[in-house]
C-alpha cells in the first residue's frame, strides 16, 4: 500500500492492495470491481482471480484501505488490505496459508462426496453386469439418503454462495452449479415420492448419484484448480524467498550479533559469510567475495563483488566474508522493488482481456436463459412426440442440470491471468520485469529494434583498453606510475585508470602529495620524483612534451571507438618532465553487444544505433555489434523523432536505452526496453525492464512475450471452444451430468496446466 504527498492541487492518487477471497470465475471478478468502483474516491481497480488480489488507485482524501475491503466484504467476498514493506512476505505467507486452507477443504468436500457416490454406484453397475437389471429399492433409498447428506455437507458452500449473488441481484459459477444439483435431487426426489405415492407405475430415472457425484467432481476440480494456481502463483513466494529473515549486524568493535534483518536500519554494518544470502541493499566496506545474483539479475555467472561495489539484498555470497552499510531495508530494497512490479504486471489486464470482461458479464445469465429455453424446447418435443410424463421430465432434468454444470465461466476468468503469472514470474526469475502489460502484445509485434550506444551497447563508463610505453619503461610500471597518481582522482579516466592498477598489480603505494589540476591532469609526489598524468596539453603547461607521432589525436591505437589517451610522464628534481607513455582509455562495447545483435536478427528484427556520440565512434561500435543502420550526432530528442519516422514508415518499434537520458524515446516507442541498473530499478522507466543489462535479454524478454501471448490465445480459444461445443451438446441431451461436471473441472484444470507449459517454454 503506498501513498503519494498532497500537493496545492489537492491530494495525490494512493494505491491499496487488497487480499479477495471467495473468487471462483470471471463473474466474480465482475462483482468486486462494480463493488469496488462505486466507492467515492476510486479512481481505477483490477482484479485478478488467479491471485485473488485487487489492486485499487483511490484519493486518501475519500477513503482508506480498510474501508475498500470492507465494501469488497459487504459484497460478499471477504477481504483485506495487503501489508507492504518488511511484511509482505508474511502478508504472503498468509495468502499461501489461505490458499493451502481452501485446497484442503475443497479436497476434503470432494472425497466425502465420492465416498458417500462409489459405493452405491459401483453396487448399481456390478448388478447391472451380473445382469440383475431390476428396480432395486434398497438402492434408491441409499442413494436418497446419500444424496441428501452430500447435498447439505458438500453443497453447503455452492449454495451460500449463489445465496450471496442472489441477494447482491447478480449470479456466479456457483448460481449455475447449485441449480444444477438442485434441479437433479429436487426432480429425483419428487419422482422417488410420486413412484411411492402411485403418481406412476414405473420408477422413472432418478439422478440422486448424478447430483452427489456432481458435487464431488466439482469439487475435485477445485481442488486442482488451487494447486494449479498456486504452482502458476510461486514466481513472488520464490523471490520473497531469497531474503533472508536473519542478519549479522556488526557494532564497534563488539563481536557480530545476530538479528531479525526487519530491524536493521539504514547506515548498520551486517557481516555477511560465505554461502549467507545478503540480507540488505548495501555497498561493501570490508572484504572481497563472489556474489551469485542469479535470481535477481538472471545472470548465470557470479559477479565480483569488493570494496565500494554495491551488492543487492537476497543475492548469495559465494565464497568470501563481506562487510555490507546499509543503505536498503524492506519495501526500499530492489527484491522489494522487483516483487511489486511482478504484482502490479500480474494484476494488468491486456487489451485482449477486454473481449473476455465483456462476454463473461453475460455469460451466466445467457447460460440461465439457454438452460431455459432448453427445458421449454424438451417438454414441447416430449409433448408432440407423445412421451409420457415421466419421460419427459426425466429428459428435461438430464438436460438442464448438464447445461447448468458444463458451462465454464471459470475457465474465461482463468485463461487470462494463469498466463500472465507463469509469463512474468518466469521473466521475474531471468531478471525481466514487465512493468506494462500493454508490452506483451507490442513485444510480439515488435519489427525494428532501435539500440542507444552509451550504456547499452557500451558499458557506460570509461575502462583501460591499452598501455602503450616507450622504449625502456614496462607497461606494468607505466601503469603502476599513473595509477599511484590517479587513485585519489574523482575523475572517471583517472578512476578507471586506478581500478584497472588494482586488478593487475598486487598494491598501489601511496603517493606523498597529490594535487589536481581541473581539466587537464594531477601531478603527485612519488619516489622522489613528480608524477605527471593527463593530457598533450596539461605536460605542456609543465614544461614537458609529447612525441610528434603520439598526441592526442589520430586512429585509436586499439580499435576502441572514441578512445581517450592519458599521458604520463616524470620530473626529477630541477629537471623537466619526461614522457613516458601513455594509458589507452575507451568505453568498451559490451562483450555480449554482437551476439546479442545477431539473435535480433535471427528473430527477423531490423536494428538501428542511435547516439549522440560521433560519427566516427559510432561506425565503430557498429561495426563490432553487426549493426549496419547507424545514426550519429542524435539529440535526445532527435531520438524520439528518428522513432517516429520509423513508426510512420510502417514500422513497430522498440528502444532500448539506459532508461534515464533515454525517457524521451522510450516514451515515443511502441514498446520500451529499459537497462536496469541493479538497485535503481524503481527509478527505470521503459515498458520491460533488463535488471541485469545484459543485451541477450532483448531477445529473451521478446522471445517470453510471443510465448505468454501464445498462451493466451491458446487459453482463451480452449475457453471458448469448450462452452461454445458443450453447452449445446448439453443442451441436446448428449451428455449426462456427471460428464458434464467432469468437463467442467477438466476445462479449468486445462487452461491452468496449458499456462503452467509456459515454464517449460524456449525464451533462450
Amino acid at each position: 500500500m503506498s501513498a503519494t504527498e498532497s500537493t496545492a492541487s489537492g491530494p495525490q492518487p494512493a494505491q491499496a492492495a487488497l487480499t479477495v477471497n471467495g473468487m471462483n470465475c470471471a463473474s466474480c471478478v465482475a462483482h468486486v470491481e462494480k463493488a469496488l468502483r462505486g466507492v467515492p474516491g476510486v479512481l481505477s481497480c483490477q482484479v485478478n482471480l488467479a491471485r485473488g488480489r485487487a489492486t485499487v488507485d483511490y484519493l486518501p482524501g475519500e477513503t482508506t484501505p480498510a474501508q475498500l475491503a470492507a465494501t469488497v466484504s459487504a459484497a460478499g467476498y471477504p477481504s483485506e488490505p495487503e501489508l507492504s514493506g518488511a511484511a509482505a512476505g508474511e502478508a504472503e505467507a498468509r495468502r499461501e496459508g489461505a490458499q493451502g486452507a481452501e485446497a484442503r477443504l475443497w479436497f476434503r468436500r470432494a472425497v466425502a462426496a465420492i465416498l458417500l457416490w462409489l459405493p452405491i454406484e459401483l453396487t448399481h453397475w456390478l448388478l447391472y453386469l451380473t445382469s440383475h437389471r431390476g428396480h432395486h429399492a434398497v438402492l434408491d433409498w441409499a442413494a436418497l439418503a446419500t444424496s441428501t447428506l452430500a447435498v447439505a455437507y458438500v453443497g453447503r458452500a455452492f449454495y451460500r454462495s449463489a445465496w450471496m449473488a442472489l441477494k447482491r441481484r447478480t449470479a456466479n459459477m456457483d448460481t449455475l452449479i447449485a441449480m444444477g444439483t438442485t434441479v437433479a435431487y429436487l426432480y429425483s426426489l419428487v419422482a422417488f415420492a410420486g413412484f411411492h405415492l402411485g403418481w406412476w407405475t414405473a420408477m422413472p430415472n432418478l439422478y440422486f448419484m448424478e447430483a452427489t457425484g456432481l458435487l464431488g467432481l466439482i469439487s475435485l476440480g477445485h481442488w486442482l484448480e488451487a494447486r494449479a494456481r498456486a504452482a502458476a502463483g510461486s514466481a513472488i513466494r520464490q523471490l520473497l524467498e531469497l531474503a533472508p529473515e536473519r542478519a549479522w549486524i556488526v557494532e564497534g568493535d563488539r563481536p557480530p550479533r545476530e538479528v531479525p534483518a526487519a530491524e536493521l536500519h539504514v547506515g548498520d554494518r551486517v557481516l555477511v559469510r560465505p554461502g549467507d544470502r545478503i540480507p540488505v541493499d548495501g555497498v561493501v566496506v570490508d572484504g572481497h567475495s563472489s556474489v551469485d545474483e542469479a535470481m535477481i539479475s538472471g545472470e548465470p555467472l557470479p559477479v565480483s563483488r569488493g570494496v565500494g561495489d554495491a551488492v543487492i539484498g537476497g543475492t548469495v555470497n559465494q565464497d568470501g566474508r563481506l562487510t555490507v552499510r546499509t543503505t536498503g531495508v524492506g519495501a526500499a530494497t530492489a527484491l522489494a522493488q522487483i516483487v511489486r512490479l511482478v504484482e502490479a504486471a500480474q494484476a494488468g489486464k491486456p487489451p485482449v482481456q477486454r473481449l473476455a470482461d465483456a462476454i463473461a458479464a453475460v455469460f451466466v445469465p445467457a447460460v440461465l436463459l439457454v438452460a431455459l429455453a432448453t427445458g421449454i424446447a424438451w417438454f414441447a418435443w416430449g409433448t408432440v412426440h407423445g412421451w409420457n410424463d415421466a419421460q419427459t421430465w426425466a429428459t428435461i432434468a438430464n438436460a438442464v442440470c448438464s447445461v447448468l454444470i458444463i458451462a465454464c465461466p471459470c475457465a474465461l476468468g482463468l485463461a487470462l491471468p494463469a498466463a500472465l503469472m507463469v509469463g512474468t514470474g518466469r521473466g521475474a526469475r531471468r531478471g525481466i520485469l514487465i512493468r506494462d502489460m500493454d508490452a506483451l502484445q507490442h513485444a510480439e509485434r515488435v519489427d525494428t529494434i532501435v539500440l542507444d550506444k552509451t550504456g547499452t551497447l557500451t558499458r557506460g563508463r570509461p575502462a583501460v583498453v591499452a598501455v602503450t610505453a616507450r622504449e625502456g619503461i614496462a607497461e606494468d610500471e607505466l601503469l603502476r606510475l599513473a595509477a599511484v597518481a590517479e587513485q585519489f582522482s574523482e575523475h572517471p579516466l583517472g578512476q578507471a585508470i586506478a581500478a584497472h592498477a588494482r586488478q593487475r598489480l598486487p598494491a598501489l603505494p601511496q603517493p606523498g602529495h597529490f594535487a589536481n589540476e581541473a581539466g587537464f591532469g594531477v601531478l603527485a609526489e612519488f619516489e622522489g620524483q613528480t608524477i605527471l598524468v593527463g593530457s598533450a596539453a596539461f605536460l605542456e603547461r609543465h614544461g614537458g612534451t609529447v612525441p610528434a607521432r603520439v598526441g592526442d589525436g589520430g586512429a585509436p591505437a586499439t580499435g576502441q571507438a572514441a578512445e581517450t589517451r592519458v599521458h604520463v610522464a616524470r620530473q626529477r628534481p630541477g629537471g623537466t618532465p619526461e614522457w613516458l607513455g601513455q594509458v589507452h582509455v575507451a568505453d568498451t562495447i559490451k562483450p555480449d553487444a554482437a551476439a546479442a545483435v545477431a539473435e535480433l536478427r535471427r528473430l527477423k528484427l531490423n536494428t538501428v544505433l542511435v547516439t549522440g556520440d560521433h560519427a566516427g565512434a559510432a561506425r565503430e561500435v557498429a561495426r563490432r555489434a553487426g549493426i549496419e543502420d547507424v545514426r550519429a550526432q542524435v539529440k535526445p530528442d532527435g531520438k524520439a523523432a528518428i522513432i517516429r519516422d520509423l513508426q510512420a514508415g510502417g514500422r513497430r518499434v522498440a528502444m532500448v536505452g539506459d532508461g534515464i537520458n533515454d525517457a524521451p524515446a522510450l516514451a515515443t516507442a511502441d514498446l520500451g526496453l529499459a537497462i536496469g541498473s541493479g538497485s535503481d530499478i524503481a527509478k527505470e522507466t521503459g515498458d520491460i525492464v533488463l535488471v541485469s543489462g545484459n543485451l541477450g535479454g532483448i531477445a529473451t524478454a521478446i522471445r517470453l512475450s510471443r510465448a505468454t501471448m501464445r498462451k493466451i490465445r491458446q487459453n482463451l480459444f480452449l475457453a471458448f471452444i469448450y462452452n461454445v461445443l458443450a453447452i449445446p451438446l448439453a443442451a441436446l441431451g448428449l451428455l449426462n451430468p456427471l460428464i458434464a461436471a467432469a468437463a467442467m473441472a477438466l476445462s479449468d484444470v486445462s487452461v491452468i496446466g496449458n499456462a503452467l507449459l509456459l515454464r517449460r517454454a524456449k525464451i533462450d
